[in-house]
């Protein structure tokens, strides 16, 4: 028997792939003057000058590696490799000192001989700048206190030179039993690649981990590897198209496409990834497209390690930047530098995934066990598949020439997976991929193809799914040219967490899964509005193309309807329906830029709003756009404070559509808020008459009922005191409401902006109100830094006395606002220009001012400032955070109570809140 049969060749040496080797580090010139200072000064002085010598090539080296780096920006594998050089030069180096000079044996015994080897990437030859040193230390037996020595020596050398080192010191019987007991363990030592020492005993260990621990376990490897692979994709984020991913661990990064060689490596010994190819597991252009993207990922990495001098994996916003001028992106017209990075990172990220699709394929037919976890839940063959055939309950070719002889099956192979509730098998995956060439403009243009599409895309089904498989084999963006623009582009911005693809196909699945009632908890109002529509296809079809423009330049909701407008007739809309859907692509943010930062209470605003959108239907169809848009965007962006301020809006809309001059007047509405009140306060008739004769007709107009009740019983509780603050938390808003009732007088509304934000708040909406008797009454909605309410008493205890210390003036604001951190520690990487505009026509009563800035802490508060100075009356206030953006909006007159129209005084009070909303960084450099 033949024993090195099934034993890969050792992995190649990092250096044959490294040019003008001694400029990194000379290894020969290092040994020799080591040995003259040993000789010189004997082992325990010469130390102390060894390390420097040592540090002094380790940082020599990172440094020409780094000029190399900026030289060739996107040779990921060679500045990989040329890591892995250097470290390895390091540890043959520290071998010797300790095994010949520190711990030297004249004749040693069989148990004094200990072999390094490289083992996880650093294995592979493959290491970042910052990389983890992982080695394993192997013995031929137990150790001895001669091994222990050697290794405890070495591991100070390499710790004094600041690396991180993962270790393990094991005899080869250890090493067998950890490796069959430990997935991770076996996976380091797949890679396992000699660096020094005993040869022998390296062989031996090499010999016995593939015959006593990989042979015979091919399955149980392959499916512990996927269930590893999708848990580290859940941790961080189940989508490739994360605006700031993790290049090493997150999906369609370096760890999958470091799966697949593991994977390969354990069944079929393969000693490099190119070898794939012979055992048939990937074509030789998949294997082109393979090294393609790991020397991109590579070099994406080792421009991070290099930048911020640490092992920094995550492509974060203040990196990306940097990392995209290094690697040569410029802007163009419509796209930034960085977003043409980002948009190359996500289409390689792309093919990563399409890698894996086509891998695991192969890996099927022969180890089924591990791989096939999704098995369909069909109790009866479909009949009709159209010539398609079944592979084991999954859409399979009958022949390689099928897509060929009629294209338009491209399309229907998906649409038999929607309508049977069918997976797609990877090799017909592989075959669509390859074929996408075949959709032309005659493909594009025909009926039936057409016809199938708009099928999958208001599929009450799963179109997410089946969407996103066609985007996966190019499909979609090959059939939907206007699609293709848009796949892997992101937004270099905070606010969206998904690349714009992502969100549509996204934003679909939502309106899904809203049309089948399953969220129905979450969007009530949606829920019923959608079972209100006479047309439902026209909102998936608006869905699909409300950012399909995006990219371009310009205005991307009027492009995006001029797409509109040439898409839908060819999907096979009638006249009336394309008109409805260019009309919802054009206007998809007028529903939240109303709702977010309008005052809902200003009869006006609703005017406005009911007079853009002119029925019903479009109201419903805008409506349920809206939610699935905001929703879609990322976890944590929707929350009951949108949800209530969308409902209101929509009420109202609805009713002013509905009832026209009939619904209900002013006077009708304060009466009806007036009978509310008296029927909770119980109190007798002339003491109620006499409170709410204090409240204004603005203030009973603006504030809901429950909130009336409790201002009413803090006002009573009050008395005569100048001064009581309310703080709890408002469920239905998802935010806690503070309320504060005092003496009257200018400056009250920054002072308390500023008390909250000292206290850690963010306030949101904030409606100021003076009763007739001359007193502040003034409702503030607050948020914590995750946008969540203040709850327990502490907070609230908290929140109460900043409050109140501000108003007293006690402290300097100031000060303590400077002190607070960035809501977002990577602010810092966008620069927004703040602007301010003033709109006499928005409200009937007030000026409406909206000023657009970086988010900050105390933003809100500096503004305020501003107002106060420019001797200005809020009225209210209405806070929306996008991201690093912000933009708050005030309704204002000037002290007299009317709306400020002198051109001069306009002019000046843009200017100042212009100045007041510019960031500190622009203040210093101005």
């Amino acid at each position: 028997m033949n024993l090195r049969a099934n034993i890969p060749a050792a992995p190649a040496d990092p250096g044959k792939r490294i040019v003008r080797q001694r400029e990194i580090i000379n290894r020969r010139a290092l040994a020799e003057k080591i040995e003259e200072l040993i000789a010189e000064h004997g082992m325990p002085e010469a130390r102390a000058m060894i390390l420097p010598l040592l540090q002094n090539a380790l940082s020599g080296g990172r440094a020409e590696i780094g000029k190399r780096l900026l030289k060739k920006p996107s040779a990921g594998h060679e500045m990989a490799a040329a890591q892995s050089f250097l470290v390895d030069q390091l540890v043959r180096l520290i071998h010797d000192i300790a095994v010949h000079h520190q711990y030297p044996v004249g004749n040693p015994s069989s148990g004094e001989r200990i072999a390094v080897m490289a083992v996880g990437g650093y294995g592979r030859g493959e290491m970042a700048p910052h990389s983890d040193v992982d080695i394993a230390f192997l013995t031929p037996d137990k150790a001895t206190s001669w091994t222990e020595q050697v290794v405890e020596a070495m591991l100070y050398w390499l710790w004094d030179l600041g690396l991180k080192v993962g270790q393990s010191s094991r005899s080869i019987d250890e090493m067998v039993r950890m490796a069959k007991g430990d997935l991770s363990i076996r996976t380091a030592l797949l890679e396992g690649r000699y660096i020094w020492g005993d040869t022998g005993v390296y062989e031996a260990a090499k010999q016995r981990f593939f015959h006593d621990v990989v042979a015979g376990t091919d399955s149980i490897f392959v499916a512990e590897k996927l269930a590893e692979r999708d848990a580290r994709h859940k941790k961080m984020g189940d989508s490739r198209y994360v605006v700031e991913p993790n290049v090493k661990e997150g999906k369609g990064g370096m760890r999958d496409l470091q799966t697949l060689y593991w994977i390969g490596k354990y069944i079929h010994q393969v000693t490099s990834a190119e070898d794939l190819v012979d055992v048939g597991l990937l074509t030789a252009d998949e294997f082109k497209r393979f090294r393609k993207a790991a020397n991109f990922l590579w070099a994406v990495r080792c421009h991070m390690h290099d930048m911020t001098g640490r092992a920094e994996d995550r492509l974060t916003f203040d990196l990306q930047p940097e990392v995209a001028r290094r690697m040569h992106f410029a802007d163009r017209p419509g796209k930034s530098s960085v977003e043409r990075f980002m948009q190359y990172y996500f289409l390689n990220a792309k093919v990563v995934g399409n890698l894996t699709g086509v891998f695991l394929a192969h890996l099927d037919e022969t180890h089924n066990a591990g791989v096939r976890r999704f098995l369909p839940s069909l109790t009866r063959k479909p009949k009709k598949l159209n010539g398609f055939v079944l592979d084991r309950g999954r859409l399979a070719l009958p022949k390689e020439t099928f897509f060929a002889d009629d294209p338009v099956r491209l399309v229907e192979i998906f649409w038999l997976a929607d309508r049977h509730g069918l997976e797609v098998h990877p090799l017909a995956m592989r075959a669509a991929r390859r074929d996408a060439k075949l959709i032309d403009n005659d493909i594009r243009k025909d009926p039936r193809a057409n016809k199938l599409f708009l099928d999958i895309l208001c599929s009450p089904r799963d179109p997410e799914l089946v969407l996103r498989w066609m985007n996966e084999a190019s499909i979609f963006g090959r059939f939907i040219p206007d699609f293709g623009r848009i796949v892997a582009q992101m937004q270099f911005d905070m606010y969206h967490h998904y690349t714009v693809d992502e969100h549509s196909i996204r934003a679909i699945g939502l309106l899904a899964k809203i049309g089948r009632g399953d969220l129905a908890d979450d969007h009530p109002n949606s829920t019923v509005t959608m079972e209100k529509l006479q047309n439902r296809r026209v909102l998936f079809v608006a869905t699909l193309l409300h950012d399909i423009a995006k990219g371009r330049g310009g205005d991307h909701s009027i492009l995006g309807a001029e797409v509109a407008m040439k898409l839908c007739p060819r999907l096979g809309l009638k006249p009336h329906e394309t008109e409805l859907v260019a009309w919802l692509v054009r206007n998809h943010l007028l529903m939240s830029a109303v709702a977010f930062k309008r005052d809902l209470s200003d009869f006006k605003t609703i005017q406005d709003f009911a007079s853009q959108v002119k029925s019903v239907e479009r109201l419903r169809q805008l409506m349920v756009l809206t939610v699935v848009d905001i929703r879609a965007v990322g976890p944590g962006v929707w929350n009951s404070w949108k949800r209530q301020l969308l409902t209101d809006l929509f009420d109202a809309a609805q009713e002013m559509l509905l009832l026209g001059h009939k619904q209900r007047g002013r006077k009708e509405r304060i009466d009806e808020k007036k009978a509310v009140l008296a029927g909770t306060l119980n109190l007798p008739d002339a003491e109620f008459k006499k409170l709410a004769k204090r409240f204004t007709d603005p203030y009973w107009i603006a504030e809901p009922d429950d909130i009336i009740v409790q201002n009413a019983r803090l006002v009573l509780e009050a008395g005569d005191t100048e001064l009581a603050i309310f703080a709890d938390v408002y469920a239905e808003r998802g935010a806690t409401l503070i309320t504060v009732y005092a003496a009257d007088h200018p400056g009250l509304f920054y002072r308390i902006a500023g008390g909250i934000h000292v206290s850690g708040g963010n306030i949101i909406d904030a409606r100021i109100h003076t009763t007739r008797d001359g007193m502040a009454l003034d409702n503030f909605l607050v948020q914590d830094p995750h946008g969540k309410p203040f709850s327990e008493k502490g907070q609230l205890d908290r929140l109460k006395q900043a409050v109140e210390d501000a108003l007293a003036n006690r402290s300097k604001l100031s000060t303590k606002l400077e002190a607070r951190p960035l809501a977002h520690s990577r602010a810092g990487a966008f620069v927004i220009t703040p602007f301010a505009l003033v709109d006499n026509d928005a409200s009937n009563r007030f000026t409406v001012v909206e000023v657009n800035a970086q988010d900050r802490p105390a933003l809100l508060n500096e503004l305020a400032y501003a107002l106060f100075e420019s001797k200005v009356t809020v009225h209210s206030a209405h806070i929306a955070t996008y991201g690093e953006r912000a933009v708050d909006t005030f309704y204002i007159t000037d002290l007299l109570g009317g709306k400020i129209t002198g051109k001069q005084r306009l002019n000046g009070l843009k200017t100042r809140l212009t100045k007041a909303a510019e960031s500190k960084s622009a203040k210093a450099s101005a």
